[in-house]
């Protein structure tokens, strides 16, 4: 019997502006077993990408990360989210603005809510950030996973993947993140 069949995963869902830049930094952390782009938050059932871009769905870009909290613990992926994220910018994350763009952690289950609740809280606290951590915190709701083009995006079109990136996500967190 392979030792991987006996892993307990479980999923995270992050909204953290476009989808296509959420996946990289998650991607190859130990633990991580994959991560899906897609839409959560709303209330249509199996939506397009031109209907969540049009803000009348009430989904937001989130990814869904399958991974092993053995290795990786929910507590070090909300680390990993609130360094590739502005916590304080409510209205979109660097040059994608827009409901579809919010700053949310969908947890799925109580654990989850209270580690989300308590990780915020630190942050708030340490005084990293001179205005308010505004990242929501909901129940999850049914996540639907995006079209195979956006998958894995940073890999398929890099060239692309750069000129989002270029929006200011990296700029931000050398300023916030790296001594």
């Amino acid at each position: 019997m392979d030792k991987n069949d006996n892993k307990s995963l479980d999923t995270a869902i992050f909204a953290g502006g476009c989808f296509w830049c959420m996946v990289q930094p998650f991607d190859s952390l130990p633990g991580v077993e994959k991560v899906v782009s897609g839409y959560t938050g709303g209330h249509v059932a199996n939506p397009s990408y031109e209907q969540v871009c049009s803000g009348l769905t009430g989904h937001v870009e989130a990814v869904e990360i399958t991974y092993d909290p053995e290795v990786m613990p929910y507590k070090k992926l909300l680390q990993y989210y609130w360094q590739v994220t502005d916590p304080t910018d409510a209205m979109g994350q660097f040059q994608n603005r827009g409901n579809t763009y919010q700053p949310i952690i969908f947890y799925n289950s109580q654990a989850q809510k209270e580690e989300a609740e308590k990780s915020k809280q630190e942050l708030q606290d340490s005084g990293k950030f001179d205005q308010k951590i505004v990242t929501q915190i909901k129940p999850a709701k049914t996540f639907y996973p995006a079209e195979d083009y956006h998958q894995d995006f940073y890999k398929k079109d890099p060239l692309r993947y750069q000129i989002e990136e270029s929006g200011g996500r990296a700029k931000f967190i050398k300023k916030h993140w790296q001594k």
